[in-house]
């Protein structure tokens, strides 16, 4: 019997945060916006994290308890504070971060609850940023031995991250996410002798073992590796108001149908209709109709 889509389960982990932008404050980090957007599209979603016994760490859980995601797991810090991020946008919208440390999520403690959570969820959801302290980092390697279905979302925050634990996290992963200029990045330290997209996706699949890898493009859409076969998608060009949590969006998007069993083509055309339409809006956690995609997605079909 298919499971339906509110039966699947997904775990994220890492940093949960505030992102400070000029005029306003938003909720976010891109395991949590993960986690969110995929409860908005109907899964079960959990996420482990730790802030701070503070006014912003309560906000923090009410605001992830009234988005239909699992607080639980949000372990209570008493020294460090709640994290957060300084936002800069330039003129086209794209974001750059100037990210505090230490803050609570920087010491995720190892908890048994947590080992089983992963181990019955149907995939488990982690970036890079949170392996910058051994706390955090030790406990992720302790869950990911626990999972059933491993997704590495690359995110490289410079200085937060080194070459021997991004390979150690791709060389355990079964999906991996980058953007264009991360794979590129990656690609070179990895001493790959390619240029092409595909051929680096090729490089780091064999290389890490990953039979799954994506590589988001912005507005130039995005390649789907999955199974050995390759797949494309154009994207939207859409007007961008910021693209802060469009490739956490994406990424959501995406996961959704493939864990449903959608075609990969469909699932990476539906991906980059989220990112996009996230991408028009104010923050990683807009309010998105499922219109809206469908609109992106029949403009695309008609072109």
């Amino acid at each position: 019997m298919n499971k339906s889509i509110a039966e699947f389960n997904i775990v994220s982990f890492g940093e949960v945060l505030y992102d400070l932008f000029p005029n306003h404050q938003k909720i976010g980090g891109a395991p949590l916006n993960v986690a969110l957007r995929l409860a908005s599209l109907g899964l079960s979603a959990h996420i482990i994290s730790r802030v701070g016994n503070d006014a912003l760490g309560k906000k923090l859980i009410a605001y992830v308890n009234n988005h239909g995601v699992n607080s639980s797991a949000i372990q209570i810090d008493d020294v460090l504070p709640t994290g957060e991020v300084i936002v800069a946008l330039n003129a086209s919208g794209s974001a750059t971060y100037s990210i505090s440390y230490p803050v609570a999520w920087d010491k995720i403690a190892t908890v048994l609850a947590n080992d089983t959570l992963v181990k019955n969820a149907d995939a488990f959801v982690f970036g890079s940023l949170v392996s910058r302290d051994d706390v955090s980092r030790q406990s992720l390697l302790q869950l990911i031995k626990c999972a059933k279905y491993t997704v590495f979302d690359v995110n490289l925050r410079a200085p937060f991250y080194n070459q021997k634990v991004l390979l150690q996290l791709m060389e355990k992963s079964d999906f991996i996410k980058f953007n264009d200029s991360e794979l590129a990045e990656i690609g070179t330290f990895m001493h790959s002798p390619y240029q092409t997209v595909e051929e680096n996706i090729h490089f780091i699949a064999k290389k890490t073992n990953t039979k799954h890898i994506c590589v988001t493009k912005g507005d130039q859409g995005a390649v789907l590796y999955y199974n050995e076969q390759i797949y494309y998608s154009k994207g939207f060009q859409v007007t961008i108001k910021d693209t802060v949590g469009a490739g956490d969006s994406f990424l959501a998007g995406l996961l959704s149908k493939l864990l449903l069993g959608n075609n990969p083509q469909e699932a990476v055309d539906f991906a980059c209709a989220l990112g996009a339409a996230v991408a028009m809006k104010e923050g990683a956690n807009a309010t998105i109709s499922p219109e809206e995609i469908s609109i992106l997605l029949t403009t695309k079909s008609n072109e």
